[in-house]
């Protein structure tokens, strides 16, 4: 068995020095935000063990990609990053610092003046300027740190709606990104969450009527995007307004199904006026975006995995992990290897660790199982998901205050999505991790990616290979 797989793995590296030089026409870049190695392990495994399977031989989609390489995430002042600055590095082209939101590290977070001089294009812009169609998804805000990158410039991440500018930022003329996204008419697709940076506050939450808007400026951002797209265009909050989308019709789509954030992937049945999921989400943007003859550029955001890592929830964050397979799948069935460069990569990973020596196909989410092994000092069980800091860790210094050890997860149901794994350093949330992230890619010149990459250079093999920008480029090279 083993040498007959790693035969057939070795012709399929043969038939891949065949590389694909074709310029991409289309460029579909999928984020998994905090997809670190140890989350797209968990994750594979996760998914072959749904399916009934011991899970560790399974494959996620894009781990069938020829190419893969690895990315170093630091921002220009932090070691471990946050996922402003990596998404100004790999959307932009260059490195920044924490919270910086495509500008550069000339000027320093919250200094809207110095901020002016550094704005740097994102390569959704150059596609756009490229006369193809863009488009955005993400399960986030799509105000957030990441899908901001794409059209925002903003010296501090938080800028989301104008209540939240500075008395510096306004004197300087810096624009909230909520606003900037709306002057921004020609992305074609945007979907995702955060209703409320778009409303004001005197308006009630569509969804949740107890709610209200949060910009104070008066604006309703919703109502100026629709004054912009009078014909062919679909504002939607709803599943039901989403599945209503005719995509043969349709040329522009703003689409925000939270106030804040969307749903887990886990909790998204409960939802009372449905999401979609980003799998659905991405199957709409490519059939709106795939009529230009010019091509496309979209980027999809699995954003809540990053959340979900934050507060410890290892059941959500791999579930959501598991969603973004799913959509990245879409993706390959949509499109043609020949002119689409399809991206999955990661801005930072997570503290969380696959530990123990749990026998093969135990429950990547339950306790390690281990009966030659090693017992615990202790005497108790573990799990196999571990965080090394995040609000596990206040759970066990509690316990070790009252009862002198770990907690006792004997009888816990540990692969339900609502408990908290175990963690060493007690902390409101987990960090980020720093160590590298993977990048995967197919299509052309996905052969760039060879070794372990600075993140922004990303930027430039997508220039490269779609002819986007002023740089080098395979149409003048």
């Amino acid at each position: 068995h083993w040498n007959t797989q790693a035969l057939d793995t070795l012709m399929e590296a043969l038939v891949r020095q065949e590389l694909n030089k074709n310029i991409a026409k289309n460029v579909v870049f999928f984020l998994g935000d905090g997809m670190g190695v140890s989350t797209v392990t968990a994750a594979r495994i996760l998914k072959g063990q749904l399916e009934g399977n011991t899970g560790e031989e399974y494959f996620l989609s894009w781990e069938n990609f020829p190419h893969a390489a690895l990315s170093k995430t630091y921002n220009t002042n932090k070691q471990v990053p946050d996922s402003a600055g990596t998404a100004t590095a790999f959307f932009c082209g260059v490195k920044s610092y924490e919270g910086a939101i495509g500008v550069d590290a000339s000027g320093q977070r919250k200094d809207c003046l110095a901020s002016h001089n550094g704005h740097v294009a994102s390569i959704l812009k150059e596609a756009n300027d490229a006369g193809k169609s863009t488009g955005i998804v993400s399960t986030t805000r799509v105000t957030h740190a990441t899908p901001a990158c794409l059209y925002a410039h903003s010296p501090d991440r938080y800028w989301e709606n104008d209540a939240m500018l500075t008395p510096e930022a306004v004197t300087n003329n810096c624009s909230d990104i909520a606003s900037q996204l709306i002057a921004h008419p020609e992305i074609q697709v945007v979907l995702g969450g955060g209703r409320r940076e778009f409303l004001p506050n005197n308006i009630s939450d569509p969804e949740y009527p107890t709610m209200m808007g949060l910009r104070k400026d008066g604006r309703n951002l919703v109502n100026e995007w629709q004054s912009a797209h009078p014909r062919e265009a679909a504002y939607v909050w709803n599943k039901e307004g989403f599945d209503d989308i005719d995509p043969d019709t349709t040329e522009y789509v703003f689409g925000l199904f939270e106030p804040s954030h969307m749903q887990y992937e886990s909790d998204r049945a409960n939802d009372t006026s449905g999401e979609p999921s980003i799998a659905e989400m991405t199957e709409k943007a490519i059939q709106i975006l795939s009529k230009n003859n010019n091509g496309f550029f979209l980027a999809v955001e699995g954003g809540r995995i990053d959340h979900a890592h934050h507060d410890s929830l290892g059941y959500k964050a791999l579930h959501d992990t598991v969603a973004l397979d799913t959509a990245v799948q879409v993706a390959i069935d949509m499109t043609d290897p020949r002119d689409t460069l399809i991206i999955v990569t990661a801005d930072h990973s997570h503290t969380m660790a696959i530990a123990g020596y749990p026998v093969r196909g135990n429950d990547i989410l339950g306790v390690v199982e281990d009966p030659t092994g090693q017992v615990p000092v202790d005497g108790l069980p573990y799990t196999t998901l571990g965080y090394l800091n995040g609000p596990g860790g206040n759970l066990t210094s509690q316990s070790f205050k009252v009862n002198g050890v770990r907690p006792n997860l004997t009888g816990v149901e540990t692969n339900s999505k609502s408990f908290v794994n175990e963690a060493l350093v007690p902390l409101e949330y987990e960090t980020h991790g720093g160590e590298d992230v993977a990048i995967y890619a197919s299509g052309p010149f996905a052969h760039l990616f060879t070794s372990v990459h600075e993140q922004h250079y990303i930027a430039h093999v997508i220039r490269y290979a779609a002819c986007l920008g002023n740089g080098k480029q395979v149409c003048t090279d």
